[in-house]
C-alpha cells in the first residue's frame, strides 16, 4: 500500500518533533518499522516505471482475429516477444482462453 506522500512527511515531522524512537512511531501510526525506515532515506519514494510494450492492441486483436486457434507461443515468435509478454498483452486486450477456443 502506498501512502500519500503528505502522510508520510507527517509522520516524519511527529517523530523528529517528538524524539520518537522507530517502535513508537511505528506503533503510533500503525506502520511497519521498515517502511518508516524507507521514509527516513526517501521520503518520496521510488517512482513507479512500467517499461512500454512492444505489442500493439490492434495487431494483437488483429493477429488473434487472423488466428484464433494459435499457441502463444506462435504468436510470441510473430512479434518478437517472449510468451509472458503475449500472456500480459491478452489479458491487456481482454482476451481470455476461454474466448480464443
Amino acid at each position: 500500500m502506498k501512502y500519500p506522500l503528505a502522510f508520510r512527511t507527517h509522520v516524519l515531522s511527529v517523530r523528529k518533533k517528538e524524539g520518537l524512537t522507530y517502535e513508537e512511531t511505528a506503533k503510533r501510526f500503525a506502520i511497519g518499522r521498515a517502511t518508516l525506515a524507507r521514509w527516513i532515506k526517501c521520503v518520496e519514494g521510488k517512482p513507479y516505471y512500467r517499461h512500454p510494450s512492444k505489442i500493439s492492441n490492434e495487431a494483437l486483436r488483429a493477429d488473434v482475429e487472423h488466428y484464433p486457434d494459435a499457441y502463444q507461443a506462435e504468436r510470441a515468435q510473430r512479434f518478437g516477444v517472449t510468451v509472458e509478454a503475449i500472456c500480459y498483452a491478452l489479458k491487456r486486450i481482454g482476451v481470455t482462453y476461454s474466448q480464443l477456443r
